[in-house]
């Protein structure tokens, strides 16, 4: 039977942390390999069909964290814009980043802004990147903005568009280092989502574990609540 490729697949990109300390390094360090991780991943991705990825990056609850570690994030995520851009233009990548702009400087969101703008009209893989991201904050969010339009008798189609960028629910979520949590994460898009959990972390996540995911939800029987026929 032919593999069916999901046309959306969102990632908890889990376990930088873990996989640096194993090693005797700095979590920083983790950070970085994940980095380089997720530039595999994108590119394998949209070579074998995928339309959409999302990609948890760092959450409205990853403030929490020492302040070390999130200037070296913060740091992290702009260098990968300024490195990346070449390789999101070589491959056709549409880039978009989904979450709150309050918190993070001026300088970041005016890198991820330029770089979705140089994206907008490349028509490969979509890659969304949710930063400073919390999926109850983006459904208090998407109320708000309900409320201010002065719209009423919302749908589950309507208030999907408003939320942070409006694309397709993902068919698949895929959660690294073996953790069985949510994480606050795509709170009303994986209402009938696929979950796999491998126990890898996410730097060691490659193109054969995302195999390895893509045949499990090949396995799966879709019923979205309804019964297989006979």
């Amino acid at each position: 039977m032919e593999s069916r490729i999901p046309s959306h697949i969102a990632i908890i990109m889990d376990g930088n942390g873990r996989w640096a300390e194993k090693r005797g390094l700095p979590r920083t360090f983790g950070h970085k390999e994940g980095a380089d991780a997720l530039r595999k991943i994108i590119t394998y991705a949209g070579k074998i069909g995928v339309k959409y990825l999302t990609v948890y990056a760092f959450s409205t609850e990853n403030w929490k964290r020492s302040k070390d570690e999130i200037d070296a994030l913060m740091f992290l995520f702009k260098t990968y814009l300024k490195n990346e851009e070449k390789n999101i233009m070589k491959n056709n990548v549409r880039f978009l980043v989904s979450g709150r702009k309050n918190g993070v400087s001026s300088s970041l969101l005016e890198a991820i802004k330029k770089l979705e703008d140089k994206s907008r009209d490349n028509t490969g893989l979509i890659l969304n990147i949710a930063f400073n991201y919390g999926g109850r904050a983006e459904i208090i969010d998407a109320v708000n903005s309900i409320l201010k339009s002065g719209a009423d008798n919302i749908n589950e189609e309507d208030f999907s568009k408003y939320l942070y960028n409006d694309i397709p629910d993902p068919e698949l979520l895929i959660r690294t280092s073996g953790e069985f949590r949510i994480s606050n994460f795509l709170l009303w898009q994986i209402a009938y989502s696929e979950i796999y959990i491998t126990k890898a972390l996410w730097p060691d996540f490659d193109e054969k574990e995302l195999d390895k995911a893509i045949q499990s939800y090949n396995e799966r029987d879709r019923r979205f609540g309804g019964v297989k026929n006979a």
